[in-house]
């Protein structure tokens, strides 16, 4: 979440800052009732200073004077309990404002109102050419059985499906080549749980901006969702501790993920394109505030290094303001190119979060002052498997098969699919 001081200190800043997002939220009648808030803290105060004055005094009295200050005790106690549930409502009314504010942007994202204002700051390969007519990579998967269409919609409902044969050993080497490389560059495994509470979803500002995409789990038993992402255990494999940043904390997690699509209804059902279940390779990073701009470059340079190791033709996304989730100050996706849809899309995404998230789950560090400060944290999808499949089956397709990226072969054990 925000700083609060940022808000009250520089409104005009913060309204351009949501101006700049599209959202809607009013400033000023936020102001209004942290306002109230404060005001109304410092009426119970006073209160309870007097409440507690009162009740000390009452001992040491005479007979004739105790009958007085009991009634002045009762008023006292009546004004105090009115005034302790009109403080409750307006502190739920700020909370639930307080809560939506976005991050402030950096300096160097980019501006704009719809996703045609995404900046391609770098393109890697050109995309792919083919002496024949190229297929998706639906028809592809039809024609080879790999993907079944026809038990999926009867088992799970729509956008699920089940992956056969060589795919599967595919999606395996994807993952642990994905890990080997990242291991490489100093992030611990980890295998985060599939369900989390509330809390995690709220700390990573994903609940309530998201809910309508959650999964819940029982909801008349349990506090559990299904989780989106990695990055919410991950992050929040850390709530409510003070850690040693003498080196960046780095993990790379590996997890299903579960989204509802609420929000996308019939678009990209085409098969494993967009569905409500698919598999991620993740990173998160817990860093001092001064080293987060330095991370999320190395982050989105090791995106780029395992993309460009596949041999997939992608451009690199400098996210604009619009197309921000509310943590991110800055986000980097990559876009890579599927000829059977003829266009770039997103494979994957890396977000500087500064301390949005490390305030809503109390993360800190101790300075060498001895100051303890919120740290910041950082994530990024290195390979969403499902849209990394496509991307090559749809790059490595021949007329009969599939030839198997080289840097893949030593992790699956074949060099084609026919």
């Amino acid at each position: 979440m925000l700083d609060i001081k940022i808000i009250r200190d520089n409104p005009e800043a913060v309204k351009d800052n949501i101006k700049k997002r599209n959202l809607s939220l009013d400033v000023d009648a936020f102001l209004e009732i942290d306002q109230q808030k404060n005001a109304l803290i410092v009426q119970t105060d006073e209160l309870r200073a007097l409440k507690n004055k009162v009740s000390k005094e009452i001992p040491t009295l005479s007979n004739e004077d105790k009958p007085a200050k009991i009634a002045e005790m009762k008023q006292v106690w009546e004004q105090l309990k009115n005034l302790e549930i009109e403080q409750k409502e307006v502190e739920e009314k700020w909370k639930d404002v307080y809560y939506r504010f976005p991050n402030v942007l950096d300096p160097t994202a980019a501006v704009g109102n719809t996703d045609e204002d995404n900046v391609a700051e770098e393109k890697f390969l050109e995309p792919t050419q083919f002496d024949f007519e190229p297929k998706n990579h639906y028809e592809i998967g039809e024609k080879k059985g790999w993907i079944d269409v026809e038990k999926w919609s009867e088992v799970s409902g729509a956008r699920f499906w089940y992956l056969k044969w060589d795919l599967v050993y595919l999606q395996f080497a994807l993952v642990n080549y994905a890990l080997s490389q990242l291991w490489a560059q100093g992030f611990t495994p980890i295998l985060p749980p599939l369900m989390t509470k509330q809390r995690a979803l709220f700390g990573t500002g994903f609940y309530p901006a998201d809910e309508d995409g959650l999964y819940q789990v029982n909801p008349w038993l349990d506090e559990l969702y299904m989780i989106g992402t990695a990055e919410v255990p991950v992050t929040s494999y850390h709530s409510d501790e003070v850690l040693d940043l003498d080196q960046p904390k780095k993990y790379v997690g590996y997890s299903s993920c579960f989204r509802r699509e609420a929000g996308s209804a019939w678009k990209d059902t085409k098969w494993i394109l967009r569905g409500h279940q698919f598999d991620k390779v993740e990173m998160v990073v817990f860093c001092k505030p001064e080293e987060s701009q330095k991370m999320h470059d190395e982050m989105v340079a090791i995106e780029e290094n395992i993309w460009q190791s596949l041999g997939i033709p992608y451009q690199k996304l400098n996210v604009c303001s619009w197309d921000l989730w509310n943590p991110a100050m800055k986000k980097y996706d990559l876009e890579a190119w599927m000829p059977g849809q003829q266009k770039y899309r997103e494979v994957t995404s890396c977000s500087n979060a500064w301390e949005y998230q490390s305030r809503r789950l109390a993360i800190k560090h101790k300075t060498p002052e001895g100051k303890k400060e919120f740290v910041h944290t950082l994530n990024g999808t290195v390979i969403a498997v499902g849209r990394c499949l496509i991307s090559i089956i749809e790059n490595y397709q021949t007329a009969d098969g599939i030839v198997i990226p080289e840097v893949l072969v030593p992790y699956c054990g074949f060099s084609i699919i026919s």
